[in-house]
C-alpha cells in the first residue's frame, strides 16, 4: 500500500533530522536535492509537500506541474527564494522554521563583529605568511560602543542580549518592537535615521521584501560615521551593495562584514573579495549542526500537521490562503 502523503526533499537536509515525517507511515520522503528547472517541476508533480532549504528556488514555473502540492515547508526563515504569490495562487502554504537558526545566525553575528573589529581575518591571513606586523592590525573595542539594530525580532533580540554582555550600548529600529519588549532588552527604541547616525556598529536583521530592499543605501551610508561598521547576517539585497562599496571607498564608514549577497554564490571576480576592510563568510547563518537539527525537525512537524490537520496558521501566506477561499 502506497504512502498517504509524499513529500519530496529537495534540497540538502538530512533525513535523520526529518524524524517526524520520516518515522510515520503515513508518509513517504523522496530525496532528490539539487534539482533545477524542468527536473524540479517534473520532480514537484506528483507530491504533495517540497522540502527545500536556500539553495532551491521554487519560481513559478517550477510550480506549473504541481497540480497535486499543498504544502512548500522551508528549512529555515527567508522565502526570497520561493515566489510566494505563485503559490498563493494555487492555494499551496508556505510554511517556514523561524526559529532554529535564531542562536546560530545570533552567534555568527558576534563573530562576524568581533573579527571586524579586531582585524583577525587580515591578521591571520599576514601570519601565515610568515610575518609579524602588530602595527597594521590595531582595532577597536566594543565595550561602550554604540550597537544599532535594525530589526529586533528572533535573531536581533538574541544579539543585542550578547552585545550586551561585551558593554554594548543598544538602540533598536524595529516599528513592531514594543517598549515592554525594549526594556527587556535594555535598548532605546529610535528611528531608523537615528539609529543610522548614532550606531558604532550598524547591524541589520529583517527579512528581505519590497519594504526592506536597499533599506541601506547611498542616503544612509552618508549618515553614518566614518569609523562606523557594517554587517549583514540577514539577507542579500537589504545592503545595496554598490552603495556599500562606494562608502567603503570613500571612508565614510571604516568597514564591513556580510554573510549574505545580492547574488549567491558571490561571483569570483566581486569587488567585496578584493577589498581591504571586509569580512566575507558564504551564507553560513544557519550552518551549525545545531541549526540543522532544529530546522529540520521543525519545519518537519509543520508540514506533517498541514497535511494531516490542514493546519497552516504560521505559513507566511495564511491570511492571503484564508481570504481566497
Amino acid at each position: 500500500m502506497s504512502a498517504l502523503h509524499k513529500v519530496l526533499v529537495a534540497d540538502a537536509i538530512a533525513l535523520d533530522n526529518l524524524a517526524p515525517l520520516r518515522d510515520d507511515s503515513r508518509f513517504e520522503l523522496v530525496a532528490k536535492p539539487g534539482l533545477k528547472g524542468d527536473d524540479l517541476a517534473n520532480a514537484m508533480a506528483d507530491v504533495d509537500a517540497v522540502l527545500v532549504r536556500s539553495a532551491t528556488r521554487i519560481t513559478r514555473e517550477s510550480l506549473a506541474k504541481a497540480t497535486r502540492l499543498k504544502v512548500i515547508g522551508r528549512a529555515g526563515v527567508g522565502v526570497d527564494t520561493i515566489d510566494v504569490a505563485a503559490a498563493t495562487e494555487r492555494m499551496i502554504a508556505v510554511l517556514t522554521a523561524p526559529g532554529g537558526n535564531t542562536i546560530s545566525a545570533a552567534e555568527l553575528t558576534m563573530a562576524l563583529l568581533l573579527s571586524l573589529a579586531r582585524k583577525v581575518p587580515a591578521a591571520d591571513r599576514s601570519m601565515r605568511a610568515g610575518e609579524w606586523d602588530k602595527k597594521s592590525f590595531s582595532g577597536i573595542e566594543l565595550y561602550g560602543k554604540t550597537l544599532g539594530l535594525v530589526g529586533a525580532g528572533r535573531i536581533g533580540s538574541q544579539v543585542a542580549k550578547r552585545a550586551r554582555a561585551f558593554g554594548m550600548n543598544i538602540v533598536v529600529y524595529d516599528p513592531i518592537l514594543t517598549r515592554d519588549k525594549a526594556r527587556e532588552l535594555d535598548a532605546e527604541l529610535a528611528s531608523l535615521d537615528d539609529v543610522i547616525a548614532g550606531a558604532d556598529v550598524l547591524s541589520v536583521h529583517v527579512p528581505l521584501n519590497d519594504a526592506t530592499r536597499g533599506l541601506l543605501g547611498t542616503a544612509q551610508f552618508a549618515r553614518m560615521r566614518p569609523t562606523a561598521l557594517v554587517l549583514n547576517v540577514a539577507r542579500g539585497g537589504v545592503v545595496d551593495e554598490t552603495a556599500l562599496l562606494t562608502a567603503l571607498q570613500r571612508k565614510q564608514i571604516a568597514g564591513a562584514a556580510l554573510d549574505v549577497y545580492e547574488n549567491e554564490p558571490l561571483p569570483a571576480d566581486h569587488p567585496f573579495r578584493s577589498a581591504p576592510n571586509v569580512v566575507l563568510t558564504p551564507h553560513l547563518g544557519a550552518s551549525t549542526h545545531e541549526a540543522q537539527e532544529k530546522v529540520a525537525i521543525e519545519i518537519a512537524e509543520a508540514v506533517r500537521d498541514a497535511l494531516l490537520d490542514g493546519t497552516i496558521a504560521q505559513a507566511v501566506n495564511a491570511a492571503a490562503i484564508a481570504g481566497r477561499r
